[in-house]
């Protein structure tokens, strides 16, 4: 590409409305341009390493035998309606009406269109297995699009789907796609933890993240400092931390707390540890009242409390509804005389004389014991802590944050079960489809390189996604010399397959050093004085300037570029 008549252009200043590292620097270096809150135009130079990711997954893909297919946008609602699904996306889902009525929605993920698809063939247990996949775009209407490229609107998505008669099927297919998940990690040269998940919207018996690991990460990842223990805090198990001691049982007392409201401010009138306490939460599950009682240190892990419940919508309740059973205003909550059920961390369980709101205002029971209120069910309800046990080894658990790229889950036959996709055994009789669905974000990939590759300068692109490999910057445009060998040389290499940039711009030599820097062109080659002498310059972005004969020049290039 000749930089002088192309669609090229940088940003000297940073971006006001982009938090993130990778955002900012993607904007600046002209790769993408936010049109709207979550959306994003991918410009000549983002389009490029946009398409080398999604190469480098088409080939993982279709080394499994994955077929290609692309599936629509638009989609009758009616589709999410029979699988279950279209009251899990609520309010994310893009929905319209064509013009004659009709409800449709924009895809957010496509299991039930393969699932349809896969009818189409499966027939009898000979049909299976098989796989397809598909780079498609969704949508999803994020209350908070944030991030540059990581929660947005509007997305590619690659997307996977195996098809199996059995769960043993499924295990080995997802094996199989599970091993080119991590080939595609390691070929895009991302530092990433493969951590357990919550199966959320998706359902089914399993799932997997492929997280990139980096400080600016939504998700939380919950690792052990001695094992190989890694999960999603979501799902993270906890084992509850025990007295050392057994207290004998005091009789509880009612004390007013006038302007006690927190935990804090609760353990500072008591001069307590907030060990101590146990605080109350009102949830809303489903639109009923629900409390939930953790240790004073704690927070509830709603995730935990959906599945426990078996509940679809999980949020705190507002005001009027902690009034209403509670009997006093926000922050007195406790679970004796309350007006609705109670549920408790397993760790409360062994806790003993200690703090909890009396349902009064300004007012809390010191020396509670679990004699003193009735539960409704207790479980594992709660987010894991740094410095907690590890569920595995008994080690010590720390937390990273990563960002999302990739994600696989054993569907089971939730979907199947739900569209009727099932198969003749070979007794003839009629059985559940199998199914695995496995996803990748391109774009979520690409900002989460540049994430985990920025320094002072731009991006330091992987060779096998950077935009192009090779700069090559002629100093002086006036100077024909210059402009002819640089022309020759840019030629040469285009001739041999590898991918150049001549920035034949009317800049000042340091404008296009700086610009090559920041888009992240792994090498350099200056065309400038140095010519006269039969000389020009060579460097990798983070090198070493190096004097070359030019007509050594293509054989260094050769020589430095395994293609």
């Amino acid at each position: 590409m000749k930089l002088k008549n192309s669609f090229f252009y940088t940003l000297r200043e940073n971006v006001r409305d982009e938090e993130l590292v990778s955002s900012n620097l993607l904007v600046r270096a002209g790769f993408i341009k936010k049109s709207s809150a979550g959306v994003y135009m991918m410009l000549p130079l983002g389009l490029r390493v946009m398409q080398k990711i999604e190469e480098i997954i088409r080939q993982e893909m279709d080394a499994t035998g994955c077929q290609e297919v692309l599936m629509p946008s638009l989609i009758p609602e009616e589709v999410y309606v029979s699988s279950g699904r279209r009251e899990g996306f609520g309010s994310s889902m893009f929905a319209l009406k064509d013009r004659k009525g009709q409800d449709y929605v924009l895809g957010p993920t496509h299991e039930e269109l393969f699932a349809l698809a896969a009818k189409m063939k499966i027939r009898s247990y000979k049909d299976m297995p098989f796989s397809l996949y598909q780079m498609q775009t969704k949508f999803r209407d994020e209350p908070r699009p944030r991030f540059g490229l990581i929660r947005v609107r509007e997305f590619i998505m690659k997307d996977a789907y195996t098809f199996d008669m059995d769960e043993a099927g499924l295990d080995a297919a997802y094996a199989k796609q599970f091993n080119a998940y991590k080939n595609i990690m390691d070929r895009l040269h991302l530092d990433y933890r493969i951590v357990r998940a919550d199966t959320g919207v998706m359902g089914g018996l399993l799932s997997e993240e492929f997280q990139a690991i980096t400080p600016i990460g939504e998700d939380v990842l919950v690792l052990c400092d001695s094992c190989d223990f890694a999960s999603n805090i979501e799902v993270a198990p906890c084992i509850p931390q025990k007295p050392e001691v057994i207290e004998e049982e005091k009789e509880m007392y009612l004390e007013e707390t006038p302007n006690s409201r927190t935990i804090e401010e609760v353990a500072e009138h008591f001069h307590l540890d907030a060990k101590k306490f146990v605080k109350t939460l009102i949830y809303s599950v489903d639109g009923n009242p629900v409390a939930v009682m953790v240790r004073g240190d704690r927070d509830v892990n709603e995730t935990k409390l959906r599945k426990m419940l078996n509940a679809t919508n999980v949020e705190l309740a507002d005001a009027d509804t902690v009034v209403r059973v509670t009997g006093a205003q926000v922050g007195f909550a406790g679970p004796i005389g309350i007006q609705c059920p109670v549920y408790a961390d397993e760790e409360v369980l062994y806790m003993q004389n200690f703090i909890v709101g009396a349902n009064k205002t300004g007012y809390h029971y010191a020396n509670v014991n679990n004699k003193d209120f009735t539960l409704t069910g207790h479980g594992d309800l709660r987010n894991i802590m740094e410095g907690d046990i590890c569920p595995k080894c008994g080690g010590t658990i720390e937390f990273k944050h990563g960002i999302e790229v990739g994600n696989t889950f054993k569907l089971g036959t939730k979907y199947s079960k739900a569209l009727d996709l099932r198969y003749l055994d070979s007794n003839n009789q009629l059985q559940d489809v199998w199914m695995g669905s496995y996803g990748i974000g391109p774009a979520r990939a690409m900002a989460a390189l540049a994430e985990q590759n920025a320094d002072e300068n731009g991006i330091n692109w992987p060779i096998e996604v950077a935009p192009y490999q090779i700069a090559i910057v002629i100093i002086s445009t006036k100077d024909a010399q210059q402009v002819q060998e640089a022309q020759r040389i840019y030629e040469e290499l285009t001739r041999k397959g590898y991918e150049v940039i001549l920035d034949d711009r009317d800049e000042r030599p340091g404008v296009k050093f700086k610009d090559m820097e920041l888009i992240g062109i792994p090498y350099r080659i200056t065309v400038g004085k140095g010519i006269k002498d039969g000389k020009v310059e060579f460097k990798a972005r983070n090198g070493e300037k190096m004097d070359v004969a030019v007509e050594d020049i293509i054989a260094k290039v050769q020589e430095t570029i395994t293609r």
